[in-house]
């Protein structure tokens, strides 16, 4: 069936790793290669899973005190060529950019530094763009990508690779979508609101 995918590459970056051991294990149990950045790479392989490095890929190492990282057309590429389009694909292999069907991410926590008393500059680093731009582009090809925004959606996912050994349809990847436009939409208010005060 057209609509059902197989998860067969995954990027892992995140800033809260509780509650990921079980997912890692079980996409490295299905031949899921996963990639990933920084902390996120060094828990991965603290247990005993081969991780791909993010700047491998890229060939760029991460920049400006973390800032830069997934920021690159290969990674971008990877999660917003669609499947099915023949030009998308042809420009995927001309320019060697690798498909990524499953994108775990979740945000720096802004709110709570907000609610911390952290001073200005403390919070404006809070402010995520690369974890957000990965949502955006994960749950746009929700037609090709699994998109997990938060550690709120940890717990169905790993239902969904147990349920269907790491397959999903369209239904499925609309629902993580769905929630990961919730999350993004939370966070840019909680920005502005910020911003205003």
């Amino acid at each position: 069936m057209a609509e059902t995918r197989k998860i067969k590459r995954a990027l892992v970056s995140v800033f809260h790793k509780d509650g990921l051991e079980e997912i890692l294990r079980t996409l490295h149990a299905q031949g899921v290669e996963l990639l990933s950045t920084g902390g996120t790479q060094s828990f991965i392989e603290s247990l005993g899973i081969p991780c791909c490095k993010v700047e491998d890929v890229t060939t760029y190492p991460s920049i400006l005190g973390g800032r830069v990282k997934t920021l690159h057309p290969k990674v971008f590429g990877g999660i917003l060529g669609r499947r099915e389009n023949e030009s998308d694909q042809n420009e995927m292999k001309s320019y060697e950019i690798p498909e990524i069907d499953l994108v775990i991410v979740d945000l720096y926590p802004f709110e709570d530094t907000v609610k911390s008393g952290a001073m200005e500059a403390d919070i404006i680093e809070k402010i995520d763009i690369g974890g957000i731009s990965l949502i955006r582009a994960g749950a746009k090809n929700f037609r090709d990508v699994i998109i997990v925004p938060s550690k709120a959606e940890y717990k169905p996912l790993l239902e969904l690779l147990q349920k269907k050994g790491g397959e999903s349809d369209i239904e499925d990847r609309r629902w993580f979508a769905t929630r990961a436009f919730g999350v993004s939409s939370h966070y840019d208010t909680a920005i502005f609101g910020w911003f205003q005060k």
